[in-house]
């Protein structure tokens, strides 16, 4: 093949990956033409949102601040944040047997206890931290247990998945060493597994409790209690300036959430 033959089949070829990149993004394009006009053009009631009582008329509505709503919000601001802390606690605690499930170097059963290890991760991620929340409330009653037991749960998924992975991934000499000298399998999880993974599992634990502090804001939607439920009945009452009022409320305690946790992953890592 010449030298030209062989410039214009490479030619050719770009063309056609051009070709097909183009047919590519077109067909993108017009998946996501077909998606906006199923929910938003078609599904939009358009009429609410121009003219004098529009969006811009209902927004304004929130401008203000029911600063009267101020001592009421001591109790559920220190509520949602035992809620976070207690949950992702107890999340751990549930997390351990089973990242010890779902770590294919340490799992009693590859054949049996490593697919429930790793279902109920996957199980717990799934499901939705509201979700959960319903289905606890549901079973214990209102309050501030059933929005911990649902941070708890979903927490499970995460901190297990990472907790896991990072057993995975030791080095096996330490392991090794204290098996051949006779250890127990406590011995050989909190003398070589735990050091290696300590550092990894607890900055993901802190990153967690920073995620459940947002979540359990907003819990109370459901009836589990915390700025939720305030945010909730300020809703059901129109009390617009208190609405607002709950809202700052959880971005502070978001925004104090965040530099805890900043700090708390910089003195672990």
């Amino acid at each position: 093949m010449s030298a030209a033959s062989a410039h214009a089949y490479q030619i050719g070829l770009r063309r056609k990956r051009q070709l097909k990149l183009a047919l590519a993004w077109g067909l993108f394009v017009l998946f996501a033409a077909w998606c906006a006009h199923g929910t938003i053009i078609a599904d939009t009631d358009w009429s609410r949102i121009g003219g004098r009582n529009g969006v811009f008329a209902s927004l304004s509505r929130y401008f203000t601040i029911d600063w009267g709503l101020l001592p009421e919000l001591v109790r559920p601001t220190i509520e949602t944040l035992m809620m976070a802390s207690v949950g992702t606690v107890l999340g751990c605690v549930f997390s351990l047997p089973v990242a010890w499930l779902g770590a294919a170097n340490v799992t009693p059963s590859k054949m049996i206890l490593y697919p429930i290890g790793r279902f109920l991760m996957v199980l717990s991620r799934s499901v939705h931290e509201i979700v959960w929340a319903l289905i606890f409330v549901s079973a214990v009653g209102l309050g501030a247990l059933p929005g911990i037991l649902a941070i708890a749960m979903r927490s499970v998924g995460f901190i297990s998945k990472i907790t896991a992975e990072a057993i995975e991934n030791i080095e096996a000499g330490p392991v090794e060493a204290i098996r051949a000298t006779g250890g127990t399998e406590f011995q050989v999880m909190y003398y070589g597994i735990l050091p290696q993974i300590y550092p990894v599992v607890l900055a993901t634990i802190i990153f967690e409790w920073d995620i459940n502090i947002r979540r359990s804001a907003v819990m109370g939607l459901v009836g589990a209690g915390g700025l939720g439920l305030l945010f909730f009945r300020q809703m059901s009452r129109f009390n617009y300036g208190g609405v607002t009022m709950v809202l700052l409320a959880i971005l502070l305690l978001i925004v104090v959430g965040e530099v805890i946790s900043h700090y708390l992953r910089k003195a672990v890592i």
